[in-house]
């Protein structure tokens, strides 16, 4: 199977599942690329902030999603404390084995494994956010609150502010 039909699918899975949720199919995409938050912001033209980052970390076996706002560095030990977990970085395979997405292109929805989700307090403060739809150049807009139903998720303040 090629990249381009293993995206098809991921794609498919996060439109499935936004489906089933009753959210509109708000998935487009951008050729060029939306694998960063700076390059999916400037693909769908809104401020770096809108961009609905989806970071994995490990804890154990399982994984545990933060829904960052894109200008935002994650603190670790904010998510360990929000999850009471004992998390750290995950390696790029074990993201794609266990959340059925490559880097660039995870989705906060539509995972193989359900993980713990953790979204971040300051996406609240805006009206639309985007995520990416499944490959390194889909997207789907939604709201900060549609994105915590969606995901099942909890408000936590996960900006790391000593980042600068």
């Amino acid at each position: 199977m090629n990249e381009a039909s293993v995206a098809g699918d991921s794609v498919s899975r996060v439109r499935a599942a936004l489906a089933r949720a009753g959210h509109p199919d708000t998935v487009a995409a951008f050729p060029a690329g939306t694998r960063s938050a700076a390059e999916a912001a400037a693909a769908v033209g809104c401020d770096v902030a809108a961009i609905a980052k989806s970071i994995v970390f490990r804890a154990g076996e399982r994984p545990v999603l933060v829904i960052a706002s894109g200008s935002n560095r994650v603190d670790l030990g904010k998510v360990a404390a929000a999850t009471g977990l004992a998390v750290k970085r995950a390696e790029a395979g074990w993201v794609r084995d266990t959340t059925g997405f490559a880097i660039g292109g995870v989705s906060p929805l539509a995972h193989r494994t359900p993980p713990v989700v953790l979204l971040d307090e300051d996406l609240f403060a805006l009206p639309v956010v985007w995520a990416a739809a499944g490959s390194p150049a889909h997207v789907f807009s939604t709201t900060p609150a549609e994105l915590l139903r969606l995901t099942g998720g909890t408000r936590a303040t996960v900006r790391d502010d000593a980042a600068g």
